[in-house]
């Protein structure tokens, strides 16, 4: 959560210095502002952070777009951040596979927060994904490898190599 938060941060340009805290056993981001009550939460703070640099538009422009950023930032945070089995990592890369299936980004054709923290969430897992995993989910290695280039948001994060020419057709 802090961590994603500080490269959230960077890659808006902010000037950093947020102090960030974790709170309860389930390491809930905090933000404590100088003025006034901390933030709690990795949602309302990244939010927070990209209205403080002025980048509205990645919440999405429309009625329904930020409608959208908003559903998938809140499935980041309870099946991404909630799942830790095998298992539940599978769910969660059918799902997005499957919704990314004719979209180039999670809320259709414009990069928004949501793109950004799901891609931070969903590292740790892309990077341990073989070679047949990674086709198996063709649509989430299309989309985040677009993400990891996209620039700023990769930074120190290792770089997750996709093969360009299919190994396995699926013809078995």
């Amino acid at each position: 959560g802090a961590e994603e938060l500080e490269l959230l941060e960077r890659l808006l340009g902010l000037p950093g210095g947020n102090k960030y805290g974790v709170q309860g056993e389930r390491k809930v981001p905090v933000l404590q502002t100088n003025n006034g009550p901390g933030l709690t939460g990795l949602m309302t703070i990244a939010a927070h952070l990209v209205r403080q640099a002025r980048k509205d538009q990645l919440l999405g422009s429309t009625a329904e777009e930020k409608a959208v950023v908003q559903q998938w930032l809140e499935y980041r945070v309870t099946r991404v951040n909630g799942g830790s089995s095998k298992e539940d990592a599978r769910t969660v890369l059918k799902d997005l596979n499957m919704h990314l299936e004719d979209k180039v980004y999670l809320a259709g054709n414009i990069f928004t927060l949501a793109d950004i923290l799901m891609y931070y969430g969903l590292h740790h897992i892309m990077v341990d994904l073989t070679v047949q995993e990674k086709e198996k989910y063709l649509n989430v290695s299309r989309w985040f490898n677009h993400i990891q280039h996209y620039p700023g948001v990769r930074q120190h994060l290792p770089n997750v190599v996709f093969i360009k020419n299919r190994l396995y057709t699926n013809a078995h």
